[in-house]
């Protein structure tokens, strides 16, 4: 049974993408099952999918860019970090304003949210982070965040956006640097597998929890929508991009090239909504195209998966012990793709590789060997033993404060 905690305010902050969103829409479930009241501020693209978890949404206008185009974020490090504190610095006020005499007990936040911890710090209060994805290690600083900040700072643009983000900071009253601010959270609830975090031996645990995979089915919701596989034998195969990589109509032309047709599988391809299906050409019998899947609820009754290796997704992947062939297209993603490979439950296929007999091979590969079904199998045993969602719930409200 979860903890007996008197109910309480906690106030969750986020950005306006499905993969910051969703991945702690269970958590915030639970919480509210539990009997707190949560606020969750978000723009108002995603107040309806909030407030289906019970959350009160908490509106705010961002200007930052939707996932929906990845494009629009540009190809240079500093296009993709200076966004986050512009939005920031405009988003503060209304913040502070919609939370105005209902200071919550909690804060809550996605990594991409700057001001949450600005108001964490103003009201007292403890701030939580919840991160989607891989964290900081011990060491890290050396391994990745030295280079960073000196590619940032060699350039003219780069610079001031380091310097403006730290008289922003300390214009709050905030004795902490940039690297601080944006990568050392006093506390976070990582939702994501042990398994693929990087240097996972030198992750201070004393910060960082590891829960695993968040999924629905855990806090007694509506069923997922329902997915059933085709009669017969053939195995399922998947392939999605998740939601926000998914302008890629040549690729999916070569999975329709690799897979359409092959003898014994059962095509899913999901597409997005920026691909047209006459794009792909004539289907061929064994596929079905569509913009949006339930991708979970269809890794539960599939035999593989080619995927991008999202945080969300790979997680996915290896809850439902999937084998996967990973595609990686920005970010995080290699570093994903890598660790499943490190694994044993993947191939990677660079994207500029991913030709229609690259893609074959890889799925022949995976479900050829058997001990590839055994890793995912042990895998998948491990992270349902991470605790999910009762334990992010747990961890969260042993940060309340205790009152007298």
């Amino acid at each position: 049974m979860p903890p007996r905690h008197e109910s309480a305010h906690i106030a969750m902050f986020s950005i306006a993408a499905h993969g910051h969103v969703r991945p702690s829409l269970e958590v915030i479930r639970e919480l509210v099952a539990r009997g707190h009241r949560v606020t969750y501020a978000i723009p108002p693209s995603f107040a309806d999918l909030v407030a289906e978890t019970g959350a009160e949404p908490r509106l705010f206008d961002s200007i930052l860019s939707s996932d929906d185009d990845p494009e629009v974020w540009g190809t240079e490090l500093v296009d993709n970090m200076e966004p986050f504190l512009t939005d920031a610095v405009q988003a503060l006020p209304q913040l502070a304003k919609a939370y105005e005499g209902d200071v919550p007990d909690l804060v809550l936040a996605d990594i991409t949210s700057y001001p949450s911890r600005v108001l964490a710090h103003r009201w007292g209060v403890p701030h939580v982070q919840l991160s989607p994805n891989l964290v900081a290690w011990e060491g890290y600083e050396a391994d990745v965040g030295d280079a960073t900040f000196a590619a940032l700072r060699s350039t003219e643009r780069g610079a001031s956006f380091l310097d403006r983000f730290a008289d922003w900071i300390a214009a709050q009253g905030m004795e902490m640097g940039v690297r601080d601010f944006m990568g050392h959270p006093d506390r976070c609830v990582v939702l994501m597998t042990k398994a693929l975090q990087p240097h996972a031996d030198r992750v201070n645990e004393d910060v960082y929890t590891f829960v695993g995979s968040c999924k629905p089915g855990e806090s007694g919701e509506p069923a997922a929508p329902e997915w059933r596989r085709p009669g017969g034998d053939a195995r399922v195969l998947l392939v999605s991009l998740g939601s926000a990589f998914t302008k890629e109509p040549a690729f999916y032309r070569a999975c329709l090239a690799a897979f359409g047709g092959l003898d014994g599988w059962h095509l899913v391809l999901q597409i997005g909504k920026h691909v047209d299906p006459a794009e792909l050409g004539p289907l061929p019998a064994n596929a079905e195209v569509h913009d949006w899947v339930p991708q979970l609820e269809i890794l539960r009754q599939a035999d593989a998966f080619v995927t991008h290796a999202g945080a969300g997704s790979s997680q996915e992947g290896l809850a439902t012990a999937t084998p996967m062939i990973a595609v990686p297209q920005a970010a995080d993603q290699f570093m994903n793709a890598q660790a499943l490979a490190d694994l044993g439950v993947a191939r990677v296929v660079p994207r500029e590789e991913a030709t229609p007999e690259a893609l074959r091979e890889a799925l022949e590969a995976l479900t050829g060997d058997p001990g590839v079904a055994a890793k995912a199998e042990g895998i998948r045993g491990r992270m349902a033993a991470e605790g999910g969602t009762r334990r992010a719930a747990d961890l969260i409200e042993a940060e309340l404060p205790r009152r007298a």
